[in-house]
């Protein structure tokens, strides 16, 4: 499952609506609202979770992943210490924030975070990019 820095995950790109997703996955394992009215898809056998924003037409706009397959970069990063992913990848930029017992190791030029407990990651986040004039960058024309 390859992780498309600013693009989306696997088949999924930044931008498609509801129904484009369920023609790749299927309807999803569950599904709700967040406490910002976006509508949230977790699709179990994939370790997915979906956010379609509500301000944005209902658009695919940020991705968590814990799957196994998860790569970045063509490096797997699920179940790996973070410190050696962090060296491994290209980016030199990382803002580490800490909650209780996980950290959030977050990229902003690519949105991408790597949250990590006991210095293994966890699950990979990531973001569509906002543009100069804070509009979403979205991959999917369709």
């Amino acid at each position: 499952m390859i992780i498309n820095l600013k693009n989306g995950i696997d088949q999924l790109l930044f931008g498609m609506k509801q129904k484009d997703v369920e023609a790749l996955y299927g309807k999803p394992s569950k599904q709700f609202n967040d406490d910002d009215g976006n509508i949230i898809y977790l699709y179990n056998d994939q370790k997915l979770r979906l956010t379609f924003y509500e301000d944005e037409d209902y658009r695919l706009g940020y991705i968590i992943t814990s799957n196994a397959e998860a790569t970045v970069l063509n490096q797997k990063v699920i179940g790996k210490n973070i410190e050696q992913i962090k060296a491994d990848l290209p980016f030199t930029t990382w803002e580490v924030e800490e909650f209780d017992s996980t950290e959030n190791h977050f990229n902003e030029s690519n949105w991408l975070i790597l949250q990590a407990e006991f210095n293994t990651i966890i699950r990979a986040e990531v973001g569509a990019i906002i543009k100069d004039n804070d509009e979403f960058d979205w991959k999917f024309k369709g």
